[in-house]
């Protein structure tokens, strides 16, 4: 494939493990030198970085939560003064825990509300002069399919990512003028490695994909690396459902 984002520097937010390293890995692989995030796992996105410069590629690893405005903006400066430039982010940092809405509390609701959409608002405001200054920035949004289909005991995640699907239409409008692309891919059913003990969440029992198959973090990660890429520059503002036709959006 060709190296279409050589030259570039992409951020992607909790990109330790699955979905966020496959999208990663998807940047390096396009030729973006890439800042691989995650709050705590330092291992995790260690281990990313050496895959992504066993490859050929360049990376950066951050550790910094992305509810914390202090840490978001020490972030995007380390990308910045490494690399020199920004011209992509990926705001995939997300925590989905279920809970009974009946055993939800103020500070559960707020809690992945902070990550989700609190977090993709404080990296694209402290990445916005960088993109601006790209001339051909791009922001893609990780959503979810139970934001468009609901999910039991996940109405605060629910709630979350389908308010990062009205964030995204608003940066579209707001960010065109600059030369600025905001989209959100919206994975469905995954396949993704769960800590142990851990069982796949409700909804994934209950849905059912035209193909009989789960998708895989790569098939993600490459809808990523189009929008982010120049063959995307005048799409913005969309949802791109990456779900095996388990939802038809």
């Amino acid at each position: 494939m060709s190296k279409e984002l050589a030259g570039r520097v992409a951020i992607v937010t909790g990109a330790g493990r699955n979905i966020g390293r496959a999208i990663a890995l998807a940047l390096a692989d396009a030729g973006a030198a890439v800042a691989v995030n995650g709050r705590t796992s330092r291992a995790d996105v260690d281990a990313a970085v050496a895959e992504i410069e066993s490859r050929g590629g360049k990376a950066l690893a951050v550790i910094a939560d992305v509810s914390d405005e202090a840490a978001v903006q020490r972030m995007v400066a380390a990308a910045v003064e490494r690399f020199g430039r920004l011209d992509v982010l990926v705001n995939n940092a997300a925590i989905r825990p279920e809970k009974p809405f009946e055993s939800l509390s103020l500070s559960d609701w707020r809690a992945v509300h902070s990550v989700i959409l609190e977090g993709a608002f404080l990296t694209a405001k402290a990445a916005l002069p960088h993109l601006k200054a790209s001339g051909s920035g791009a922001i893609v949004n990780i959503g979810g399919m139970s934001a468009h289909t609901g999910a039991k005991h996940r109405a605060h995640v629910v709630a979350a990512k389908l308010g990062l699907i009205g964030f995204t239409k608003g940066l579209a409008h707001d960010l065109a003028e600059s030369g600025i692309t905001a989209n959100c891919v919206v994975p469905g059913l995954v396949d993704t490695v769960r800590a142990a003990g851990t069982k796949p969440p409700q909804h994934h029992h209950l849905n059912k994909t035209l193909t009989g198959r789960f998708t895989t973090p790569q098939e993600i990660a490459a809808a990523v690396r189009f929008l982010a890429g120049p063959g995307a520059r005048s799409i913005t503002g969309q949802s791109l459902h990456v779900n095996a036709g388990a939802y038809l959006g």
